[in-house]
C-alpha cells in the first residue's frame, strides 16, 4: 500500500515550520515526517553546530553562515567563466563513450546440443591476454615509451642530427643511448608478449570432448560455442560458463576448485540438474527437447538465476537453476566427470568480466623526477636563450638557438631512466634474496621506493592479522558455559546420552512398538543439562555445508576407494571440505566430543555416535549462508523416528529476532566478542508433515520465478523463521598471526596510520583491534553509532569531532551514509585518528576507502590482504601487498609484493623501503649532477669563443662519459645504506623522515645544481687558466679532471662502503687510463668547425693581426677574461701586482699565440702530456677537495638554518 501513495511536494509554508530535532526525536518522527529540502538546509548548516542547534527555530537557523551556496550563472558570463570547459568535456566524454559503446547484454535461451538455434551471435570462446598484435606491436611500444617527456625529448634531439645545419657531433653520440634504451624495451616487451601468446595459445588449444548426435568429438577450447554439450574430466579446467547437467558420481554432485576465480581454496559442491541426471544414458540428452533460460551475463560470481525446461514430457518439466547448478570458467573439476551445456563464452564469462586491468602504478619518486626533468628542460631553454642573446642575435639566430639546445642536451640525462630501472631491478633482487623474509616475491619491480614513503596502511583482518585457523573455544547453553578445559564433560554427556538412546531403541525394536509419546511431551518438561548438550551438539553436527572427503590411498583405485567409504568410515584418511573455515571448526569439534560426520550426499548425511552406530538424516532443504541474511538453515528428517526438524545458525544480529525471548543472548554475545571470539547462534524448530508440505510447495513455486526470485524465496523462508528454540551459542577463535603485536607497534611508531577493513561484525573487529595492539591500551575508542539519515550522520560527526586522540570504529552502512553526504568532513576527521576500524565492509567499499585517502590526503597508501575480496583494495592502493594464506593465492598474485607472514612487512618497509628510496634518490640526483657538470663546462667553453656553438667533447667521449667511465661507480650507489638494518628496526621513528620526501626535493635538487655549476666552472676555468699555453690539449686536461672529480664525488657520497664499490671505482679508472692509449685521437686536439674555424684561420694568416683586430679584441669577452686570468695567475704564482698596461700587452700576445696554436699545434710527446696530466691531477685533487668541503659545509649550514 505504501507504494500506491502519491508523493506531493511540501508547501513552502509547511517547510518554514519544519524544525530540526534531536537524534532521539528524529528517529521517532523520521518515518512520518519528511521535509523536501532537508538536504539543502543541512548543506547550509556548519558541521560543527552543536546538537542543540537542531532544536532551534528557523529564525536562528537563517543566521548561520552558509557554507555551500552556488549561484548558477547564465548566458555569456557562464560560458566565459568555465562553461566552455564544461561543454568541451561533455562533448569529449560523449564521443569517447560513443566510440567505446558495448553491445547490450541480454538474457538468452540455450537449447541443449543445438548451437544453431541461438538467436544472436555470441563472442568466441578464446582467451586473449595479449596487448598487441603483429601490426600494433611496434607503434604501441613506441607510443608507450615516447609518451614520457624524457624519451620524447631525446627522440627529437636525435632526429635533429640528420639536419646538416644542426649537426654538432657524430650520430651515434645521440642514437646509441636512445637505441639502447629502445632496444632493451622492445626486446622485453616482445618477450613478454610472446609469453602471453604462448599461454593464450596453450589455453585455447586445450582439447575437450564435445557430445554430438554421432558421439564424442574432440574440439579446441576456442571453438566451443553456446549450446554445446561439453564433457570435462577430473582435474581439467572448465573452458566456459556452463550449466551442470550430468556427472559420473552416484550422488549427482561433484566438487570443483575455485581458487583461480575467487581465491578460496575450499572446494565447492555443485549439483547436477535432476531431470538430466536421472536419464538412463548419456546419449539420451539428444533424445529430449529441453532448453535453459539464463539471465544476462553479469559480474556477480556468487549468484545465478535461470530455469531448465523440458517440453517433450507431459506435463512439461520446469526446474529452477541457481548458483549450485553452474560451472564457471577457470574453475577445475575436483571429483568425477561432468557434462554441461555452455551458456556464456569468451568475454561474457564470469571470470573474464571480473578480470579488471590493474592501473599502471607509477611511484612518487618517478613523478618527482619527472617534475625535476621538466625544470631541467626549462633551464636548458633559458641557458640557450642567454647564449644566443649574448651573441647579439647575429645571423640565423634561431639555428644557433637550436644548436645550443642540442649542445646542452646532456643537462637532461637519458641514462636517468636506465639507471633507475636497473636500480629497481637490483632492489627487487635484494628483497627476494633476504633470508629474514623468506618467500617474499616482487611482482611489480617499478615501485620498490614506495615502500619507503607510506603513510596509510589498510589491512584486512581474517587471514592477515589472524591465521584464519578456527579453534572451537566456547559453548554457552544459557545457564552453563563450557570452555576448552571442560570439553571432557561434554564428551561424557554425549557418550551417556547416545548410549541411553541406543538401549532405548533396542528395547523398542524388541517390542516392535516404538514409543514417541515421551518425545512429544519433551518440550513441556524442563530439560536436563545432558539433554540440552545432546540437542546442541546434534544441531551443530547437522546444520552446515561440510562434506567429508576421503583421500585415495596408494594402490587403491577410485572404485575400490568409494566401495570402502560406503562400508567403513575410517578416521585416518578423512578430511572436511567447506566454503567457511568456521563450519569446519564446528564439525571437527563435534567429532572430538564423539559425534562424527562420516558421509554426506545431496539427499542425506550420516553421523557416527561414540558407540560406533550410524545415524542417518535425510536432507529435505538447505538454505545457504548469504551476506544479506547472515544465517544458514537446513531441514532434515530423522530416518529412525521420522521427525522433521528445521535447524538454523547465524549471526546474533540476525538470530536475535528469530529465536524465542531470552535474557542472556545479547549479553553473552558481547562477552564472547570482547574475548575475540566469532559467535554463532544455533536454534531449531520441529515441523509436522503438513507444515513441511505446505512450505515445500510455496518454496518450489518461488524458486521457479524469473523476476524477483531472491525476494520471493526469502519471504517464504522467513515464514518458518519464527519462534525458534534457542539451543546454544558457540564461540570460535581466529588466532593472531605470529608477532602481529610488535609489528603493528613498530609501524605505529614509524608514523604509519593503520586502518583495519574487515567484513566481520563490530564487536569482533573491536576486540581484534585491542588484542593485536592496533589500538593501544591508553587510547579511547569511539564507536560510531549506526546512522541511516543525513541528520543522524550530522549529529554523530559532531559528537565524534569533540573526541581527541581516539580510535574510530564504524560499520560499513554508517560509512556509506557519511560518505554520501559528508565525504570531505568524514575523511578529514578520520585521518586525524591514530587508528580506524571499518567493520562489515564489502570489497567495493575497501577499494573506495583507499581511493578516498589518496584523493583527499595526497599521501601514499598501502593495502595488505590475503583473500580474493582484498584484490580490489590491493590494486587500488599505491602499493599492494598480498599474503599467501588459507584463502588462496589470488591476493598474492594480484599484489605488487607477496609475503608469507604479516610480520615480514616490518622489515620490508623499515629496511628495504628505506634503502630503496634513499638509494634511488641519491642515484637520480647524481645522474642529473653528472649531466649538469659537463653541460656547465660546455657553457664555459662556448663563452670563451664568442659564444659559438662548438662542442667541447665529441664522439666516443660523450658516450663513454655516461657509460664505461662513470657508470659503475655511480650505479654502485644502489649498495649504499645510511643506517644498518638492525638500527632501522630498532628505531622505527627514522621512517618518519622518509615520508616527508627530504631526500629528493627541489631544495636538494637546487643544492646539487649549485654544486654542479660550481664544479663545472672550476674545472673548465681552472684548465684554461693553468694551461693556457697548451690550449690545444684542453680536451684531455678538462676531461681527465672531470672523470677524477666524478669518481671523487661518488667516494664522498658513499656512507657505507661495499667491496663492489671499490672494484667499480678502480675499474672505471682503469678503463679511462686504457682509453688514453687506445683512443688518443679523441684527446689529440681541439677541433673547430664552421664559421668560428674560418674566422680563426683568417686571424692566423693575417700579418697584422693585432693591428687589425685590436679594437675587436679589446671589446671581446676573450680579452677581458684573459686579463683576469693573467692577473690571477700572477697573483697566485708570483704574488706581485702588474700594471694594467703590461697585463694588456701580455694578453694580446697570449691571444695571438692561442689562436695560432688552435690551428697549427700537433700532439705533444707522450712524456709532456703525462707531465701535464700529473700536474692537473695534483692541482685539481687539492683544489676540488678543498672546494667541495667548503661548499658542502656552506650548503648544509644553509639547509640547517632553513629547516630550523
Amino acid at each position: 500500500m505504501a507504494d500506491q501513495i502519491p508523493l506531493r511536494p511540501v508547501p513552502r509554508s509547511a517547510q518554514r515550520r519544519a524544525a530540526y530535532y534531536s537524534s532521539a526525536a528524529a528517529a521517532q518522527r523520521h518515518s512520518r515526517y519528511q521535509v523536501e529540502d532537508e538536504s539543502s538546509h543541512l548543506d547550509e548548516m556548519p558541521l560543527m553546530m552543536s546538537e542543540e542547534g537542531f532544536e532551534n527555530d528557523e529564525s536562528d537557523y537563517h543566521t548561520l553562515p552558509r557554507a555551500r551556496i552556488s549561484q548558477r550563472r547564465r548566458g555569456l558570463e557562464w560560458f566565459i567563466c568555465g562553461g566552455w570547459k564544461f561543454l568541451c568535456t561533455s562533448c569529449s566524454d560523449w564521443l569517447i563513450s560513443f566510440c567505446r559503446r558495448k553491445k547490450e547484454l541480454k538474457a538468452r535461451t540455450v537449447w541443449l546440443g543445438c548451437p544453431e538455434k541461438c538467436e544472436e551471435k555470441y563472442p568466441k570462446n578464446a582467451i586473449k591476454n595479449q596487448k598487441y598484435n603483429i601490426f600494433t606491436f611496434i607503434p604501441g611500444v613506441l607510443y608507450e615509451q615516447f609518451k614520457f617527456f624524457l624519451n620524447l625529448y631525446f627522440l627529437v634531439v636525435s632526429c635533429s642530427q640528420f639536419v646538416p645545419a644542426l649537426k654538432i657531433g657524430y650520430l651515434y653520440t645521440y642514437w646509441a643511448p636512445l637505441g639502447f634504451v629502445l632496444t632493451v624495451t622492445v626486446v622485453r616487451e616482445a618477450v613478454d608478449e610472446f609469453r602471453r601468446y604462448k599461454r593464450d595459445k596453450e589455453m585455447n588449444s586445450q582439447l575437450y570432448s564435445k557430445l554430438t548426435v554421432r558421439g564424442k568429438v574432440q574440439v579446441k577450447s576456442s571453438d566451443i560455442q553456446v549450446g554445446d554439450l561439453i564433457i570435462v574430466e577430473k582435474n581439467q579446467r572448465i573452458p566456459s560458463d556452463m550449466v551442470f547437467l550430468r556427472t559420473s558420481e552416484k550422488t549427482g554432485s561433484c566438487f570443483i576448485r575455485t581458487d583461480q576465480l575467487d581465491g578460496e581454496t575450499d572446494w565447492k559442491l555443485k549439483v547436477a540438474v535432476s531431470c538430466t541426471q536421472r536419464l538412463p544414458a548419456l546419449g539420451d540428452l539428444f533424445s529430449i527437447n529441453a532448453y535453459v533460460y539464463a539471465q544476462k551475463p553479469q559480474l556477480d560470481i556468487h549468484s545465478f538465476e535461470g530455469t531448465f525446461t523440458r517440453e517433450d514430457s507431459d506435463p512439461a518439466v520446469h526446474e529452477s537453476l541457481s548458483i549450485e547448478n553452474t560451472l564457471w570458467a577457470s574453475t577445475v573439476v575436483a571429483s568425477g566427470t561432468v557434462i554441461g551445456v555452455v551458456i556464456y563464452t569468451g568475454k561474457e564469462t564470469r571470470s573474464v568480466m571480473n578480470t579488471s586491468n590493474p592501473k599502471n602504478k607509477v611511484g612518487l619518486l618517478d613523478l618527482e623526477l619527472n617534475q625535476l626533468t621538466k625544470a631541467l628542460f626549462l633551464a636548458l631553454v633559458a641557458l640557450s636563450v642567454v647564449m644566443v642573446t649574448l651573441q647579439g642575435f647575429v645571423g640565423p639566430w634561431y639555428r644557433n638557438l637550436f644548436r645550443f639546445l642540442l649542445l646542452f642536451s646532456y643537462i637532461i640525462p637519458i641514462s636517468l631512466r636506465v639507471n633507475l630501472d636497473m636500480g629497481k631491478a637490483a632492489y627487487g633482487w635484494m628483497i627476494m634474496k633476504d633470508d629474514n623474509i623468506p618467500g617474499t616475491v616482487v611482482r611489480t619491480s617499478t615501485i620498490p621506493e614506495e615502500l619507503g614513503r607510506l603513510v596509510y596502511l589498510l589491512t584486512d583482518k581474517t587471514g592477515t592479522l589472524t591465521q584464519n585457523e578456527m579453534i572451537f573455544k566456547r559453548l554457552h547453553l544459557g545457564t552453563v558455559s563450557y570452555g576448552t578445559d571442560t570439553m571432557d564433560e561434554i564428551q561424557s554427556h554425549i557418550i551417556n546420552s547416545y548410549s541411553q538412546v541406543h538401549s532405548q531403541n533396542s528395547g523398542n525394536s524388541t517390542s516392535s512398538t516404538p514409543s514417541r509419546k515421551p518425545q512429544s511431551s519433551a518440550p513441556k518438561v524442563r530439560k536436563s543439562v545432558s539433554s540440552r548438550i545432546h540437542e546442541a551438539v546434534k544441531a551443530i553436527a547437522l546444520c552446515h555445508n561440510v562434506t567429508p572427503v576421503y583421500e585415495s590411498r596408494a594402490g587403491v583405485s577410485a572404485e575400490t576407494e568409494y566401495a570402502e567409504v560406503d562400508q567403513d568410515f575410517s578416521d585416518e584418511n578423512r578430511t572436511y571440505q567447506a566454503s567457511s573455515p568456521d563450519e569446519v571448526a564446528l564439525v571437527q569439534w563435534t567429532e572430538s566430543v564423539g559425534l562424527t560426520l562420516v558421509n554426506r550426499d545431496l539427499t542425506s548425511m550420516q553421523l557416527k555416535t561414540p558407540g560406533g552406530h550410524i545415524l542417518t538424516y535425510y536432507i529435505l532443504q538447505i538454505f545457504p549462508f548469504t551476506s544479506e541474511s547472515k544465517r544458514m538453515g537446513i531441514i532434515v528428517r530423522d530416518e529412525s523416528s521420522g521427525e522433521i526438524t528445521f535447524y538454523m545458525k547465524g549471526a546474533d544480529v540476525a538470530m536475535s529476532t528469530i529465536v524465542q525471548y531470552n535474557d542472556w543472548l545479547e549479553e553473552e554475545c558481547g562477552n564472547m566478542a570482547r574475548e575475540g571470539l566469532r559467535t554463532l547462534v544455533v536454534a531449531k524448530k520441529s515441523l509436522t508433515e503438513e507444515q513441511y508440505q505446505d512450505f515445500e510447495s510455496r518454496y518450489n513455486q518461488a524458486k521457479l520465478s524469473i523476476h524477483d526470485r531472491n525476494l520471493k524465496v526469502a519471504a517464504v523462508v522467513e515464514s518458518l523463521e519464527r519462534e525458534m528454540e534457542l539451543l546454544c551459542l558457540t564461540g570460535v577463535e581466529d588466532q593472531l598471526q605470529a608477532d602481529v603485536r610488535p609489528t603493528l607497534e613498530m609501524l605505529r611508531n614509524a608514523g604509519i596510520k593503520i586502518w583495519m577493513l574487515t567484513g566481520d561484525k563490530l564487536e569482533t573487529a573491536t576486540c581484534i583491534a585491542k588484542s593485536s595492539h592496533l589500538v593501544s591500551r591508553t587510547q579511547d575508542i569511539h564507536i560510531f553509532r549506526p546512522v541511516a539519515t543525513r541528520g543522524e550522520a550530522h549529529l554523530e560527526l559532531n559528537a565524534f569531532r569533540r573526541k581527541h586522540d581516539c580510535a574510530l570504529v564504524i560499520s560499513g552502512d554508517s560509512l556509506e551514509v557519511c560518505l554520501k553526504y559528508y565525504e570531505h568532513e568524514f575523511v578529514e576527521l578520520a585521518c586525524q585518528c591514530p587508528a580506524v576500524v571499518c567493520c562489515r565492509c564489502s570489497p567495493t567499499q575497501k577499494a573506495h576507502i583507499v581511493k578516498l585517502l589518496q584523493h583527499h590526503t595526497g599521501k601514499r597508501t598501502c593495502a595488505i590482504g590475503d583473500g580474493g575480496n582484498d584484490v580490489s583494495m590491493i590494486q587500488a592502493a599505491d602499493c599492494g601487498i598480498g599474503i599467501e594464506g588459507k584463502e588462496g593465492k589470488q591476493a598474492s598474485l594480484a599484489a605488487d609484493f607477496s609475503i608469507t607472514q604479516f610480520k615480514h612487512i616490518g622489515r620490508l618497509l623499515m629496511v628495504h623501503g628505506r634503502n630503496s628510496y634513499k638509494r634511488s634518490a641519491a642515484l637520480g640526483q647524481f645522474v642529473m649532477h653528472r649531466g649538469l657538470i659537463i653541460s656547465t663546462m660546455q657553457a664555459v667553453f662556448s663563452s670563451v669563443f664568442y659564444f659559438a656553438s662548438v662542442p667541447l667533447y665529441q664522439g666516443f667521449l660523450m658516450v663513454g662519459y655516461a657509460t664505461i667511465y662513470t657508470m659503475f661507480p655511480v650505479f654502485s650507489l644502489v649498495l649504499d645504506q645510511d643506517v644498518k638494518p638492525e638500527m632501522a628496526l630498532l628505531y622505527p621513528e627514522l621512517y618518519k623522515d622518509l615520508t616527508k620526501g627530504r631526500s629528493l626535493s627541489f631544495k636538494t635538487f637546487l643544492i646539487w645544481v649549485l654544486i654542479s655549476i660550481y664544479q663545472g666552472g672550476i674545472l673548465m676555468y681552472g684548465a684554461l687558466l693553468l694551461f693556457e699555453s697548451e690550449f690545444v690539449h684542453v680536451v684531455a686536461i678538462s676531461f681527465t679532471a672531470l672523470i677524477l672529480t666524478e669518481l671523487l664525488m661518488v667516494a664522498l657520497t658513499i656512507r657505507t662502503w661495499h667491496w663492489l664499490m671499490v672494484v667499480a671505482e678502480f675499474l672505471s679508472l682503469g678503463c679511462y687510463v686504457a682509453s688514453l692509449a687506445f683512443l688518443n685521437e679523441y684527446f689529440a686536439r681541439l677541433q673547430m668547425k664552421g664559421t668560428s674555424k674560418s674566422r680563426y684561420r683568417y686571424c692566423h694568416l693575417s700579418p697584422d693581426f693585432q693591428e687589425l683586430h685590436k679594437a675587436e679584441l679589446a671589446a671581446s669577452p676573450l680579452y677581458r677574461q684573459s686579463v683576469f686570468w693573467s692577473f690571477l695567475r700572477c697573483c697566485l704564482y708570483h704574488n706581485c701586482d702588474l700594471p694594467v698596461e703590461s697585463v694588456s700587452n701580455h694578453c694580446c700576445k697570449l691571444s695571438s699565440t692561442l689562436h695560432s696554436q688552435v690551428l697549427e699545434a700537433q700532439v705533444l710527446s707522450s712524456k709532456l702530456l703525462q707531465a701535464y696530466l700529473v700536474e692537473v691531477i695534483i692541482f685539481l685533487w687539492f683544489f676540488t677537495h678543498t672546494s667541495l668541503q667548503i661548499t658542502y659545509s656552506l650548503c648544509f649550514s644553509v639547509c640547517g638554518l632553513m629547516l630550523d
